[in-house]
Protein backbone atom coordinates (compact mmCIF):
# COMPACT_ATOMS: atom_id res chain seq x y z
CA UNK A 1 0.00 0.00 0.00
CA UNK A 2 3.00 1.92 -0.49
CA UNK A 3 1.82 5.34 -1.67
CA UNK A 4 -1.62 4.76 -1.11
CA UNK A 5 -2.19 7.26 1.81
CA UNK A 6 -0.98 5.32 4.86
CA UNK A 7 1.61 6.32 7.09
CA UNK A 8 4.77 4.74 6.78
CA UNK A 9 6.72 2.89 10.16
CA UNK A 10 3.94 3.41 12.60
CA UNK A 11 2.61 1.30 15.49
CA UNK A 12 -0.74 1.73 16.48
CA UNK A 13 -2.03 -0.33 19.35
CA UNK A 14 -0.59 -2.61 21.86
CA UNK A 15 -0.65 -6.46 22.98
CA UNK A 16 0.21 -8.59 25.51
CA UNK A 17 3.41 -10.76 25.47
CA UNK A 18 1.88 -13.66 23.73
CA UNK A 19 -0.24 -11.25 21.10
CA UNK A 20 -3.57 -12.35 22.98
CA UNK A 21 -4.96 -9.58 25.09
CA UNK A 22 -5.61 -6.14 23.15
CA UNK A 23 -3.81 -3.21 25.76
CA UNK A 24 -4.47 -0.33 24.08
CA UNK A 25 -6.21 1.18 20.82
CA UNK A 26 -8.20 -1.65 19.74
CA UNK A 27 -9.75 -1.73 15.89
CA UNK A 28 -11.95 -4.40 14.91
CA UNK A 29 -11.43 -5.75 11.47
CA UNK A 30 -14.34 -4.08 9.78
CA UNK A 31 -12.57 -0.78 10.63
CA UNK A 32 -9.52 -2.16 9.45
CA UNK A 33 -11.19 -3.14 5.78
CA UNK A 34 -12.63 0.32 6.56
CA UNK A 35 -9.55 1.92 6.79
CA UNK A 36 -7.54 -0.22 4.11
CA UNK A 37 -10.31 0.00 1.35
CA UNK A 38 -9.86 3.73 0.63
CA UNK A 39 -6.07 3.30 -0.09
CA UNK A 40 -6.67 1.39 -2.81
CA UNK A 41 -9.15 4.07 -4.20
CA UNK A 42 -12.28 1.56 -3.06
CA UNK A 43 -15.41 3.60 -1.32
CA UNK A 44 -16.14 0.30 1.68
CA UNK A 45 -20.21 2.04 1.58
CA UNK A 46 -20.69 1.91 -2.18
CA UNK A 47 -18.39 -1.35 -3.19
CA UNK A 48 -21.18 -4.56 -2.83
CA UNK A 49 -19.96 -7.88 -2.28
CA UNK A 50 -21.07 -10.38 -5.03
CA UNK A 51 -23.98 -7.83 -6.02
CA UNK A 52 -25.49 -9.31 -2.84
CA UNK A 53 -27.22 -6.31 -0.38
CA UNK A 54 -24.37 -6.68 1.88
CA UNK A 55 -20.78 -4.79 2.41
CA UNK A 56 -17.56 -6.30 2.68
CA UNK A 57 -17.46 -4.26 6.00
CA UNK A 58 -20.41 -5.62 7.02
CA UNK A 59 -24.24 -4.30 7.81
CA UNK A 60 -22.93 -2.43 10.54
CA UNK A 61 -21.58 1.58 9.63
CA UNK A 62 -18.23 1.04 10.36
CA UNK A 63 -15.28 4.34 10.65
CA UNK A 64 -11.95 4.65 9.35
CA UNK A 65 -9.01 4.72 11.64
CA UNK A 66 -7.42 8.00 10.57
CA UNK A 67 -4.45 7.26 12.78
CA UNK A 68 -3.23 4.88 10.17
CA UNK A 69 -3.78 7.10 7.35
CA UNK A 70 -1.55 10.07 5.88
Amino acid sequence: MAGGGKKGGITHGETDYFSYTILKDPVPVNDLNASILPCLGVDHERFKFQGLDQRLTGVEPQKVVKELLA
